[in-house]
This record gives structure tokens, sequence and C-alpha cells, in this order.
């Protein structure tokens, strides 16, 4: 048995007898080695909640309360957590494990958990006021149930929902199988997506906004500042994705084609699995996706546009193709350092920011962040990469930086002329008037105030 193997069962407190039984087993049945052990989890952004064992019971201990989060370098806020952080931290175990789980309240109001598609005695399903009295400022309670089952879940109150889950509680819970799994997985990320409504100057997330958006998160950051998913080429690489954002998220990743394995119920059995580049997460839900790494740096992120951006104003009417001669000045006599700009598209708003041209409220984020090797990405929210290297060693996260292109893999300027070569086409010719004029601004709408 090699060391990772051993480093296992230690981890699992299965004991010394742990490697003999799955031993004898699979001699039993005729293999020549037992199904190799899950991966340990990584939570990007995260961390993994220590336990210990205590007469054969593995005890947690999770304490909700106050906190200040960072979103990204700029953008912090006083959030609720478990432990000191959104998410919690993750709790992993091993299908027949008994454990017992502390909860203390440290927050303002009464909590609860609620252990979020695991089986358990009703009076441990973490609904206050239906299965069990709310716990009270200053209380700790203790949760305490044997695990029936494997796969990836999550914990979150169930007390004041709307609050407590808007503000960031929630956390997940991943069961390992006990007799390992076939194929085994080589890299095992965990991804949490959220929304806050964080207002643009404010410091609090607002809980009575649940579909409109300021920051949708991973792991309750915003990307540049989600760490990417790294993995060495060839491995089979795992990614839980949990939604307890108040939306659905089509979660899409660039590259290689991924394979849906498994969700809520756990790993389905094989014939179920199905090829997909992107699988909707709705509200509530979980999703396993597992693909063969690939050399590259791959986008990974929801489909909807507008939750891959931050801080936007819906409600800002549409400046595209709007001539806008002369309405900065009148704009900037009720709005200092009024900048026009959209008559083209919103491609020049990171330029803008990031040299400090259009300064945004304190504590906001503007709507488009992170650079590349080629430029401005024009990303935020909801948006990371999967980093694969040829030479990335087992076990090592790190960042390895930007993908090093092979010679002549990348695309490339062959012109910069506009009526380049001959394309087949519909519609009036390049330079023809067009039907449509640009719209005016109607400068009697700025004169009141």
């Amino acid at each position: 048995m090699n060391a990772s193997r051993r480093d296992w069962f230690r981890w699992a407190g299965l004991g010394a007898l742990a490697p003999l039984a799955l031993a004898t087993r699979a001699a039993a049945a005729g293999n020549a080695a037992a199904p190799r052990p899950a991966a340990r989890v990584h939570t990007p952004n995260g961390w993994t909640l220590p336990h210990r064992v205590v007469g054969g019971v593995k005890e947690f201990h999770l304490v909700a309360e106050e906190i200040e989060h960072e979103f990204a370098p700029g953008c912090r806020a006083r959030c609720w957590g478990y432990n000191g952080t959104t998410p919690g931290p993750t709790i992993e175990a091993v299908e027949g494990d008994r454990v017992r789980i502390y909860v203390t309240n440290r927050l303002p109001e009464h909590t609860s958990v609620h252990w979020h598609g695991i089986l358990l005695p009703s009076g441990m399903d973490g609904v206050g006021g239906l299965s069990q009295p709310h716990i009270q400022p200053g209380e700790t309670y203790a949760y305490e149930f044997t695990l029936r089952q494997h796969g990836t879940h999550m914990y979150h109150p169930h007390a004041d929902e709307m609050v407590q889950m808007a503000m960031g509680m929630m956390g997940m819970f991943v069961i390992h199988p006990k007799a390992g799994e076939e194929p085994a997985v080589d890299r095992d990320y965990a991804v949490l997506l959220h929304n806050f409504a964080l207002h643009p100057g404010t410091y609090r997330p607002d809980p009575s906004v649940l579909q409109d958006f300021d920051l949708w998160t991973m792991n309750s950051k915003v990307f540049p500042a989600i760490a990417p998913l790294v993995a060495r080429s060839g491995e089979r690489v795992r990614i839980r994705v949990a939604n307890l954002s108040m939306w659905n998220h089509p979660i899409h990743m660039h590259g290689p084609k991924f394979v849906v394995t498994g969700g809520d119920g756990g790993r389905w059995p094989q014939a179920q699995w199905r090829s997909e580049v992107t699988e909707i997460v709705g509200v509530g839900q979980i999703r396993d996706l597992e693909f063969i790494a690939v050399p590259g740096d791959w986008a990974f992120h929801c489909h909807m546009s507008h939750h891959t951006m931050n801080a936007m104003g819906h409600e800002i009417p549409n400046t595209i193709g709007v001539d806008q001669t002369g309405v900065e000045a009148q704009i900037r006599k009720l709005l200092p350092g009024y900048m026009a700009m959209g008559r083209g598209g919103m491609a020049e708003h990171q330029e803008h920011t990031d040299s400090g041209h259009m300064t945004g409220p304190e504590n906001t984020l503007p709507m488009m962040m992170g650079k590349g090797p080629f430029g401005n990405l024009e990303m935020g929210g909801m948006f990371t990469v999967i980093k694969v290297r040829d030479d990335l060693a087992a076990g090592d996260f790190a960042d390895p930086g930007w993908y090093p292109n092979p010679k002549g893999t990348v695309a490339a300027k062959v012109s910069a002329d506009p009526n380049y070569g001959t394309p087949h086409r519909r519609g009036p010719p390049p330079g023809a008037p067009a039907k449509l004029k640009a719209s005016p601004v109607d400068h009697s709408r700025m004169k009141h105030g």
C-alpha cells in the first residue's frame, strides 16, 4: 500500500483494520487491488474543517458569527458565516461514519443548521420550529447522526433563511464512498455558487434583493479573486458545483467536454452519465462534473453574461449608437467626473476604470475586471480559469501562471483592413449609407434639476 492510501485511512479514522478489510474484500472478489480511495476535496479560496475522533465519533464544531469578508481587493463587507469565513469550511467524512457536529450561535438572532440532502433522523434535520428548537444567541447545539450515503451535499440555516443565507451562511458537506471509486478521481474541487446584493458604496449585503445582482460569486469570491482550478495533463478532475444563490446557473467549461456524473444523490451509475459542455445547476441543486485534463487555460463560468460582471446599472438607458456630442458637459454639472461612453459598446469600460478616469463609489468593484496574457479579460463575478499543465506535481494547487501556448497555436492578426478578403455576405455592401441614423440626445431632458 502506498503512502497516499495510508494517509487516507489515517485521515478517515478507520484504524489499522481498514487496509486489511479492503484487501480482503478485493481478494475475495478476485481483483488484484481494491478501488482507489477518493481524493481529498480542495475548496478554492476556502478550507476543510478539521475534526477529532471521540469514542469512535467524528466531532466537528461550527460557529455561526458575523465576519468581515473580502470579495476581491477593493471590496469588503460585514457578512455572516461560519468559523470566520463565507462560505463556511467544507466538512468531509466517509460513508458509514458517525458524526457529531456542534453549532455555536454568535449571531444577534437565533439560527439552526439544515444538512441539505443528507439522510438522517427528522429531529436532526435542522428546520427551526419544525424539527428542533431554535439555537438562541450564545447557545451551542449538537447534531449527531450516521452517514448512510455518499455524495456532494451542503449545509445552511433553516431559520430566518432569506436573511442568513443572503448574508453568506452556507457550506459544503462531502461524504466519500466507503469502498473508494472507479474510475478514481485525481483532483476533487468544491465550488459553491451564491449572490450578494452589495449596493455601491455600502458595506453590508442587502437580504431583500434576491434575483437582481451586484456580486455573483464562486465560494464567495468574484473574478479575478477566484482561485484557478489547476490540474496536471491527463488527470481525472471532478468539480462539485453547488448552488445556493437565488438564480439558476448554466455552468459552461471551455476546452474538453465534461461528463455529468452525479449530484445530491451521489455518483450515478455510469449508464446515467452524460457528456456536456454546459450544465444548468438549479437553485438548491448540486452537479458533479468530471473530465480528463487537457493542457491549456480554459474558462469556467456561468453562461448568463450579466453573471460574469460586477456592479452594473441595469436601469441606465442604452447608449449604443447614441450621439452624445455636447452632453458630457451638461451631465458633469450634476455628476462631476462623468464620462460619455458606450456609443460603440462597453469594451472601453475596463480601460477607463484601470486608468483611473472613472472612479466608482467607495467599496465598489468595477463592472469588468481582470487581465490575461493578451490584455483585459473584461470579466467579473462567476468566472474563473481551469489551468492544466504537463509538469504540475500531484497535490500542487498553486497558480502556475498563464499557459505558454506552443508556437503556431494562437489566433493571430492577418490584416488591419476592414475590407480584407472576399467574404460571402448578405445585405448592403460595406460603406453604403445606413438606413437608420444614430439616436440624438434629447438635451431638454437634461435641463431639470
